[in-house]
């Protein structure tokens, strides 16, 4: 059976953490995520630790080679492998990236999609086919991109709109990402983030990252979280209510729990401290 959404700060389940988790999770950490891909069908020394904290802790599936918005089928085998894996494990969540990421094969790389109505259609009919498999309403993410998509026929809040509408999903809401691109190309985080259907927000991430020499912000996810960041993090709760699932990402350069830890309260005081609004998303 699984368990209900996950509420309050989370953080992302590495392999790095799991020896200093097992001697202790903070107080504060309420979830873990993780990638599916990384751990559906695990089994011996891994596979019995995993089931050591999803007995003790909601999961959240966050995806990454789902490739949405891409042109080749949708990997059906694998959402039929995400599906039974979340089920075993008792996992009511999954979220994947609004991009596409593979041809003929994966290109590993989160590729923007062309923000025009044919391509709302073609990637709002895939996530209606990912929810049919996966038998669930899941959250599509907000992505970070480096060259701006050609052929736009709306602006890339409107596409993300239009896609939510007509897939019937829910929002994955990554502030961090909203800043990078806003820094890239120029544009008002804070006006980005207002004409999202926020009204359809199911998660959050919250991250840091990288400033090449040149001024070019990439999402790494590699450091730790900056103010602005933390400041649109703020602005989103002002609107979606603190009652909304947040998870801090660090997938590169990991420093100790007890950093971690002090970022994940950091989550939580905001949550704290915003509006406790009714989740109205299922």
């Amino acid at each position: 059976m699984n368990k209900p959404l996950p509420g309050g700060a989370g953080l992302g389940f590495r392999r790095e953490l799991i020896g200093e988790l097992q001697a202790g999770v903070p107080a504060g950490i309420d979830f873990f995520e993780l990638a599916p891909e990384n751990w559906a069908g695990m089994g011996g020394r891994s596979g019995r630790e995993l089931r050591a904290f999803t007995e003790r802790f909601p999961f959240v599936c966050h995806g990454l080679s789902l490739s949405l918005g891409g042109p080749v089928a949708l990997d059906t085998a694998l959402l039929r492998r995400i599906r039974q894996f979340m089920d075993e494990h008792g996992m009511a969540l999954y979220t994947e990236h609004l991009s596409w990421c593979a041809d003929d094969s994966h290109l590993y790389e989160l590729l923007p999609i062309p923000f025009s109505e044919d391509a709302v259609h073609w990637t709002a009919g895939r996530i209606r086919q990912a929810q049919d498999i996966l038998g669930r309403r899941i959250g599509i993410e907000n992505a970070s991109y480096y060259i701006a998509p050609p052929g736009a026929e709306m602006s890339e809040t409107e596409f993300i709109s239009a896609i939510v509408a007509e897939a019937d999903c829910l929002l994955h809401l990554d502030v961090n990402n909203i800043y990078v691109n806003s820094c890239n190309f120029a544009f008002d985080p804070l006006v980005f983030l207002h004409a999202l259907p926020l009204e359809r927000t199911c998660y959050v991430h919250v991250a840091g990252h990288y400033v090449e020499p040149d001024g070019l912000l990439v999402d790494t996810h590699g450091a730790a979280v900056i103010d602005p960041v933390w400041t649109l993090l703020a602005a989103a709760y002002e609107r979606i209510g603190g009652g909304v699932p947040t998870c801090l990402e660090r997938d590169f350069n990991i420093p100790d729990l007890a950093q971690l830890a002090a970022e994940v309260g950091h989550i939580a005081r905001l949550q704290a401290a915003a509006p406790q609004r009714q989740r109205r998303v299922a």
